[in-house]
């Protein structure tokens, strides 16, 4: 679900916190140390210090009271519902991404709440608060945890060894040969802006991965003659219909959406190379081109197959299309590799050659 960002635009002890990124190790368990509505009426939390944070408001619908939530980085060991009291109906400590916490408040239905009056405020490196005193007195103390504590880092287990990373020369002058002028692809790094992605080690966000590679192997097709068009350069949140719109669009032969994985923040040892096609064949015989050569140059990283997926941008697109995982941000094999800039210009010639083989052989 999504909101109405409830999140200060300026914070006096972490000031630009739209591009500060957590320094929660990617092996963290939940951000989240402790919660509570105070008896001020003050929404109030500690977390792992230098954390990104979001909180958002959406209105009630039917018997749904509005409710706001807040995500934080890091799975919580359990799920669980909380009953509320007063104005609070349940609170849920949730997970809507293997690597994230989400605190929800879920007020009665009917309860007024003006969003333009509510700001989630960072007070300290480890404390928020929010002001819920315009409700009304029908806020009742609630929490889990201590506030007042000390914060101290959540994570269960020391780093990761160090992986290795393949060097040497690239010799992108190699790329395959194809008809130039004859063809005309999608490249579509996943994610972006406001979307970060998956967070995984060293706080190294997906979206920076994806949109590194996704533009050099733009430069790669087009020094082969192929005409390549991108549903995003920059740091942009572009949504997923516009995505596909831009695809059918633009009558292109292939389209390739190109993403990292993540899982647990307590799994680095799960790492690996999958790639996705809908239904097909000659969606598949892409995805199996670029699974071959993406696991080419990531030795020792697992085969985890190409396999049928339902993501919406493959799904919904009219060309062949195909979705590459390109390895686990909070993988200890895969995260230092997608990390180093040299790997990802490996990425992306791999990519590209994958992409040229099958144009070549259709």
């Amino acid at each position: 679900m999504r909101g109405r960002s409830l999140l200060a635009a300026g914070l006096p002890l972490v000031a630009g916190l739209a591009t500060l990124f957590s320094a929660l190790p990617a092996w963290a368990g939940s951000a989240l140390g402790a919660w509570r509505i105070s008896r001020e009426g003050q929404l109030e939390l500690r977390t792992s210090p230098d954390i990104q944070i979001q909180a958002f408001y959406e209105s009630g619908r039917g018997r749904s009271g509005p409710r706001i939530w807040v995500d934080l980085p890091g799975a919580p060991i359990r799920t669980r519902t909380i009953p509320g009291a007063g104005l609070v109906r349940q609170v849920r400590i949730g997970k809507p991404t293997p690597y994230e916490t989400r605190l929800v408040l879920e007020f009665q239905p009917g309860t007024p709440i003006n969003p333009a009056e509510l700001r989630l405020v960072g007070t300290a490196r480890d404390r928020w608060r929010m002001d819920l005193k315009a409700l009304g007195a029908g806020l009742v103390p609630l929490g889990e945890g201590d506030v007042e504590a000390p914060s101290a880092p959540t994570w269960r287990q020391g780093p990761p060894a160090t992986a290795f990373v393949p060097r040497g020369p690239i010799n992108a002058g190699s790329l395959p040969q194809v008809p130039r002028g004859r063809f005309k692809v999608v490249i579509d790094p996943g994610h972006g802006g406001p979307d970060p992605g998956a967070v995984g080690i060293g706080g190294l966000r997906e979206t920076d991965v994806v949109l590194d590679v996704g533009l050099q192997v733009a430069q790669l097709l087009q020094a082969r003659g192929v005409q390549v068009l991108l549903t995003r350069t920059s740091e942009v949140d572009v949504d997923l219909p516009p995505r596909v719109a831009l695809a059918n669009n633009s009558g292109a032969d292939l389209f390739l959406s190109i993403h990292a994985n993540a899982l647990s923040m307590a799994r680095p040892d799960v790492n690996g190379i999958e790639t996705f096609y809908f239904q097909s064949s000659l969606s598949r015989a892409l995805a199996q081109a670029v699974q071959e050569q993406v696991l080419a140059i990531s030795p020792g990283s697992p085969d985890r197959g190409v396999r049928p997926g339902r993501f919406f941008v493959i799904r919904r697109t009219v060309m062949p299309s195909a979705l590459v995982e390109m390895g686990f941000v909070t993988g200890s094999l895969d995260a230092p590799r997608l990390a180093d800039a040299g790997f990802r210009r490996r990425l992306a010639v791999a990519i590209a050659t994958g992409m040229l083989n099958h144009l070549g052989g259709r």
